[in-house]
């Protein structure tokens, strides 16, 4: 049970990606040092007067369409350090723990994975009209998004609820990006907000996404035989004993030699009689 009163249970889902000297690293954490170690790169690289190797990192709308497509991938591992990088830090491993314990691992990290893409993909979508970069993403804001989904009533600061917090911040955040004509921040901002309130609401059965079936192969058609056809009543009467005489010969073979004289197809035919004369005399009864 978490801090919110949520029960979670113990299966593999809900335990840590890895233990890092006895301690238990969970997906948020792992997030977070990934993180942490992109910085110091950056800061080493940048302090060795290599940094100039950071250019192919991050994303230019313009080179990922001339076929620079990993830059959608490694335009998040640009960080200098900064306060803002490290509040984002404590913001995932707090609030985006809270959110795995909810989700479960594999869930928040389609989450994640959601948050830290829809940027690049809008971008890339935009730039076939207009150039567009981006540098460096931590999804803090958005994972916060998602915790205020799952607990919406959660107290923050102040005894301010999850809910209004989130608000709060998105409104300041896009007040900032409109008095400073920051355009690219205002749709990552709205983008990856929208990804995390979605996600959440989806995984809570609000609603369903669309299912997309323009790649679902349709089944082939197979030509089947043809049923074999069924036998004839002459066909059938043609298997029964032809006369008497038949019966009668049998019977005097097996007087003559016994029963064990008979072979299998004389055997069939005296049970195929035996079975009609039972007939005819159950009918006359």
């Amino acid at each position: 049970m978490d801090r919110y009163g949520t029960t979670y249970s113990d299966s593999d889902d809900h335990t840590p990606v890895l233990w890092l000297r006895g301690y238990p690293v969970y997906a948020a954490h792992f997030i977070v040092l990934v993180y942490v170690v992109s910085m110091l790169i950056t800061t080493t690289m940048n302090l060795f007067g290599v940094g100039a190797l950071l250019e192919w990192l991050p994303f230019m709308s313009t080179q990922v369409l001339q076929g620079q497509v990993w830059r959608v991938l490694t335009y998040g591992f640009v960080n200098p350090p900064s306060l803002d990088f490290v509040f984002d830090m404590l913001m995932i491993a707090w609030f985006g723990r809270d959110v795995e314990r909810a989700l479960g691992r594999r869930s928040f990290l389609w989450l994640y994975a959601g948050i830290y893409l829809v940027t690049p993909l809008l971008f890339t979508a935009i730039g076939v009209w207009l150039p567009m970069t981006r540098v460096g993403e931590t999804g803090a804001l958005a994972l916060f998004i998602a915790f205020a989904t799952i607990y919406p009533d959660a107290l923050m600061m102040f005894n301010l609820l999850a809910k209004w917090a989130a608000l709060i911040l998105v409104g300041i955040f896009t007040l900032m990006a409109l008095n400073y004509h920051d355009w690219r921040g205002l749709i990552s901002l709205w983008a990856t907000g929208g990804v995390a309130f979605a996600f959440v609401r989806h995984h809570q059965g609000h609603f369903e996404f669309p299912q997309l079936n323009f790649w679902r192969r349709q089944p082939k058609l197979r030509v089947l035989p043809d049923l074999p056809a069924k036998p004839r009543a002459t066909a059938v009467a043609s298997q029964k004993p032809s006369s008497m005489a038949e019966v009668d010969a049998l019977l005097d073979k097996i007087a003559k030699s016994g029963f064990a004289s008979l072979t299998g197809a004389e055997r069939a035919k005296l049970d195929s009689a035996r079975a009609e004369l039972l007939k005819k005399d159950s009918g006359r009864r």
